[in-house]
C-alpha cells in the first residue's frame, strides 16, 4: 500500500505527529507534522528503525508496547510517555498511542502511532514536583503546623507534623475526622475559632489567637494566619494558613505586665511612706525623730528587698529555660529547713516519699521555699502550722501545701490562673506568688489554689514525671 493521495494530504494538516510503522518497527509514513515537533524532514525518516530514535531509558518500554499492540488488539491499549531524539540531537517527551490498521496491506501488518509534544507539560509537572519536594522538606523541618483544607473544612488536604505537639492531638485523628479539630480548642475559644473558619469559607482572611491542649490544661498559645484560595470563578476552593506556638511570647507580655504593675504599685506605696514620714520630720523635727527614721528605714529596706527579688525574678525569666531532671524530695527537705530557721516557733508535717524524680526547672525548689514562707509570714499568731506532702499520680509529681491562714484573696490567684485580668485597681500585691506560678509554668506544671472560709489554704503544684519515673509506672 503506498502512503499518498488525499488521505495523507488530510494527516499532513493534523498538529499531532502520525507515523506508521511495519511489525519489525520501520518508518513507512510520517506527516508533515514530524518536522515540526522533531525537526526532521518526514522523507529523511522513511525507511529508518523507529525505536533508534528513543532515549535509551525509555527504549525498552516504548518496543514492549509495540509489541503487545503487535500481539493483539487488547494488548495497546493507553498512552505512553517517553523521550524521542530530534534532528538536533536533544530530546523532546511525546506521549503516543499505538494502534493496528483495520485494513492492513497485503504486504504485512501497519500501525499507526499517533503522538503529541508534552514537553512543557512534563517540565511543569517536574517543576510543580519540585516544589512540592521542597515544600514537604521545609514543612518538616518548620516548627509552625502548617495546612491545608478544604473550602468547607470537610478534608484535611495537608498537615505537617509539627501539628500534634502544638495542639495536643494526632495528626490522624483531625485527617480521619475534620470535625476533631475543634477538641483540643479551649471551650471559652471555640466560638471565635468557628466564627474565624465560617470567615475563611465565606472569603475573608483571618489572624488571630487562642488556647490550644487540652493535655497541658489548654496553657498553649496558637497564632493562626490563614487565607482562602479562590477558583477562576471567585469560588472559595481551598483554606491554607499556618499555626505558630505564641506561649512564650504571651508569658513574656504578662511578665512584663506584672512586673510593670507592681514595680509601681511597690515604689508608690514605699516612696510615699517614706516621704510622709521625712515630711513630717521636717515640720516637726522634735516630734519622735528616731521612730519615724526607723519607719523610713524600714521602708526603704523592704523596697530594697523587693528590688532584690525583681532582679532575680528577671533573671530567670530572661535566662535560658530548661526543665531536667530534679529530685523534689531534697528539695522540700532544704525549703522545710530554710524555713525552719527563719521561723523557729512554726510547725512543719511532712509526708514525703523517699524520693520523687520531676521534670522540673532545676531551681523549682526556690517556688516551694516561696510557697512556704508566704504560709509562715501570713499565719496568725507567732507558731506558723504548715503541712507539706507529695506523691504521684498518672504521669504527674504532685506536690501540696496546706496552711492555716486566712484565706488568699480570690482576686489573687484568678489573676495567676488568668481567670481575672490585672488592671490598675486589681492586681497582686508582690512578686512571690508570681515567681513560684512562672516556675511552675515554665516547667510545663500547673498550680491550683483551694481556700477555704474558715481559715487555711491548699496549694497544689503540678509537675511532669521524669522520664524514668514514668517507666517505672510503666
Amino acid at each position: 500500500m503506498e502512503w499518498s493521495g488525499p488521505a495523507t494530504a488530510l494527516l499532513d494538516h493534523a498538529q499531532d505527529k502520525i507515523v506508521v510503522l511495519d511489525e519489525q518497527g520501520v518508518f513507512r509514513y510520517l506527516n508533515r507534522a514530524t518536522e515540526d515537533i522533531l525537526g526532521f524532514d518526514p522523507e529523511q525518516l522513511r525507511g529508518e528503525e523507529a525505536f533508534d530514535y528513543i532515549h535509551p531509558d525509555d527504549r525498552d518500554r516504548v518496543t514492549a508496547r509495540f509489541a503487545a499492540v503487535v500481539d493483539g488488539p487488547e494488548g495497546g491499549g493507553g498512552t505512553i510517555e517517553y523521550r524521542h531524539r530530534t534532528s538536533d540531537g536533544e530530546y523532546v517527551w511525546l506521549e503516543s498511542r499505538f494502534a493496528a490498521l483495520a485494513d492492513p496491506s497485503t504486504d504485512g501488518e501497519r500501525y499507526v502511532v499517533s503522538s503529541r509534544d508534552i514537553t512543557e507539560r512534563v517540565a511543569a509537572q517536574r517543576q510543580r514536583d519540585e516544589t512540592t519536594v521542597r515544600l514537604e522538606e521545609l514543612a518538616a523541618k518548620s516548627t509552625d503546623v502548617l495546612w491545608m483544607f478544604s473550602a468547607d473544612w470537610e478534608e484535611v488536604l495537608f498537615l505537617n507534623e509539627a501539628y500534634e505537639p502544638i495542639y495536643g492531638q494526632p495528626a490522624s485523628v483531625i485527617e480521619d475526622d475534620p470535625s476533631r479539630l475543634i477538641d483540643v480548642i479551649h471551650p471559652e475559644d471555640r466560638a471565635t475559632v468557628r466564627d474565624a473558619m465560617d470567615r475563611l469559607s465565606a472569603g475573608e482572611s483571618v489572624d488571630f489567637e487562642f488556647r490550644v491542649n487540652p493535655n497541658q490544661d489548654y496553657n498553649r498559645w496558637a497564632w493562626v494566619q490563614a487565607e482562602p484560595i479562590f477558583d477562576d470563578d471567585g469560588d472559595v476552593v481551598r483554606i491554607v494558613g499556618f499555626t505558630r506556638d505564641v506561649t512564650d511570647r504571651r508569658r513574656r507580655e504578662q511578665q512584663l505586665r506584672v512586673i510593670d504593675t507592681i514595680l509601681r504599685h511597690n515604689l508608690r506605696n514605699d516612696l510615699n511612706t517614706v516621704l510622709g514620714h521625712a515630711e513630717y520630720m521636717g515640720e516637726h523635727p522634735d516630734d519622735e525623730p528616731e521612730r519615724h527614721a526607723d519607719a523610713i528605714e524600714r521602708s526603704t529596706t523592704e523596697l530594697l528587698h523587693k528590688a532584690e527579688k525583681q532582679r532575680r525574678t528577671i533573671e530567670l525569666l530572661t535566662g535560658p529555660v530548661a526543665p531536667c531532671r530534679v529530685d523534689l524530695v531534697p528539695a522540700i527537705e532544704s525549703a522545710v529547713a530554710a524555713l525552719t530557721d527563719r521561723y523557729p516557733d512554726a510547725t512543719v508535717e511532712t509526708v514525703l516519699p523517699s524520693a520523687l524524680a520531676a521534670h522540673a526547672l532545676e531551681d523549682i525548689g526556690r517556688a516551694i521555699r516561696e510557697l512556704l514562707d508566704n504560709a509562715a509570714r501570713h499565719a496568725e499568731g507567732s507558731a506558723p502550722w504548715i503541712r507539706i506532702t507529695a506523691d504521684r499520680t498518672a504521669d504527674r509529681a504532685v506536690v501540696e501545701i496546706q496552711d492555716a491562714c486566712p484565706p488568699i484573696p480570690e482576686y489573687e490567684y484568678r489573676i495567676l490562673t488568668g481567670e481575672q485580668e490585672m488592671n490598675g485597681v486589681t492586681h497582686t500585691s508582690g512578686l512571690g506568688l508570681w515567681l513560684v506560678y512562672w516556675m511552675v509554668d515554665l516547667s510545663d506544671g500547673h498550680i491550683a489554689f483551694e481556700t477555704s472560709p474558715e481559715g487555711g489554704n491548699t496549694v497544689t503544684v503540678s509537675l511532669p514525671l521524669a522520664a524514668e519515673a514514668v517507666d517505672q509506672l510503666d
